[in-house]
């Protein structure tokens, strides 16, 4: 690239959106425990020793007294305290306090969970319910006339205990991922461009999963692993995943590996999580990168169930001395499918245009969907309610370049007994397009996400 040619890192703030949690004191133990392998008992006194490192955990006493830090474990248990912090951290003023190249105030990424399919115990009080988190979110900001931020996808697996507080790694052993998503486009009209994987954690299900809808993908952790001497195999293992801000194709066997596969991969790193911090290093290779390659994505998470303040000045910081020191090099905050726009140089803008048709015939319907530009991956996304209230994930038939089918049968399910039909699908840019069809009126509406 010339040298005269603008060089900028985009500034991508995505936070684990989960709604209130409660932690109880003996908790914070539990915790310790399990993740050492000691027994110590709940006690203020031992919570003092921990956090002193008085305590012999075999080495392991720096990261115990990280994990009991109190800007760890003091969480935001109700709505009105994650409110309250809101009010603080979105406000024009907090935004603007420190502006980035080009005068513009932070902005947020809100990846929002739903806590749902959960049958066993609830210990921390999640908030359960579908859209419970997302609709609280754009209700908030709706409320504010606030568009500033950017509401994406955030998902843990179940686990087998099927706990609130326990996560799996599997996402295709169960209908849970489907019921989620389904819900969104059928009940809300909307349909992610941009996730963020529960505990960094992908496997292959989960990459053959988001290969067919998802463009954006924020999970990996690439370079964390041995600094925070994490358990390789049970949570995000991203081992030998390039170690770099700037996206890559996976490959289809290794989501680790750059290969051939649609959507891109980005970097994200966490604020000050319990034994493991994005550092001075992590922000001034993005800056490096700027300055080689012309963009490139610094990302960070934290949680809303925390006081989020710190961990923003404390990234602000960070930006703030690698910026004084790379001078030819910009940064722009932004919104996660931007920032990809950006450092991609993506500019496909064209909507996606589907059309679609109910065709009865003596046996069976077909609905006909047509798209008039490209989407991303081989197929839209077929939600379907019955008017029992139960929801469903469809494959589509494929007919030609650009046109599906579903029919409606007795060996599947009768077009009568269908109350909503949902189609969604992002194109390579990132901009979303949702179709709600009602089949007992022929109506049709559409949603355009993310111009």
């Amino acid at each position: 690239m010339s040298s005269l040619e603008e060089k900028v890192v985009y500034l991508v703030h995505a936070v684990d959106t989960e709604g209130p949690l409660h932690e109880s004191f003996t908790s914070h133990f539990d915790r310790v425990n399990e993740t050492f392998g000691v027994d110590i008992k709940p006690s203020h006194e031992n919570l003092e020793k921990l956090r002193n490192k008085k305590i012999d955990l075999a080495g392991h006493e720096d990261k115990a007294c990280l994990m009991l830090d109190s800007l760890r474990i003091d969480t935001n248990s109700s709505w009105d305290q994650i409110d309250n912090m809101l009010d603080i951290i979105t406000s024009e003023n907090y935004r603007n306090e420190v502006c980035d190249s080009y005068g513009n105030g932070w902005i947020y990424n809100w990846f929002c969970m739903d806590h749902v399919g959960i049958t066993g115990n609830n210990p921390r009080r999640r908030d359960m319910g579908y859209s419970n988190i997302h609709d609280h979110y754009h209700e908030y900001f709706n409320m504010k006339n606030d568009s500033n931020d950017l509401i994406q996808w955030h998902y843990h697996p179940l686990s087998l205990t099927n706990d609130a507080h326990r996560a799996g790694s599997t996402y295709l052993n169960s209908g849970h991922i489907y019921n989620i998503i389904s819900r969104k486009i059928i009940d809300r009209s909307w349909f992610p461009s941009s996730f963020r994987a529960g505990h960094h954690a992908e496997r292959p299900d989960a990459n053959f999963f988001l290969e067919q809808w998802i463009p954006f993908d924020f999970s990996s952790d690439a370079g964390l692993i041995t600094r925070a001497n994490r358990s390789s195999a049970r949570y995000g293992d991203w081992r030998g995943a390039p170690n770099s801000w700037i996206p890559y194709h996976p490959d289809h066997d290794n989501y680790k590996k750059p290969g051939a596969c649609r959507r891109y991969i980005a970097k994200c790193l966490p604020i000050n999580e319990r034994a493991y911090t994005i550092t001075e290093e992590d922000v001034a290779l993005a800056f490096d990168e700027a300055g080689q390659h012309g963009a490139s994505i610094l990302s960070f998470t934290n949680h809303d169930f925390r006081n989020m303040a710190p961990d923003i000045e404390h990234v602000r910081n960070l930006i703030h001395e690698c910026a004084k020191i790379h001078t030819n090099v910009k940064f722009r905050y932004s919104t996660a499918t931007d920032a990809m726009r950006g450092v991609l140089k993506i500019t496909e803008s064209q909507e996606i245009k589907f059309s679609a048709e109910l065709r009865l015939y003596k046996t069976h319907t077909r609905l006909i969907v047509k798209s008039e530009n490209k989407v991303f991956g081989p197929q839209p996304y077929l939600a379907i309610k019955l008017k029992d209230g139960s929801y469903h994930w469809q494959n589509f038939d494929f007919e030609e370049k650009n046109v599906w089918s579903y029919s409606f049968d007795k060996d599947n399910v009768l077009i009568e007994q269908v109350e909503e039909i949902g189609v969604a699908a992002n194109n390579v840019s990132g901009l979303t397009e949702v179709l709600n069809i009602t089949p007992a009126t022929g109506l049709i509406v559409r949603t355009i996400l993310n111009k």
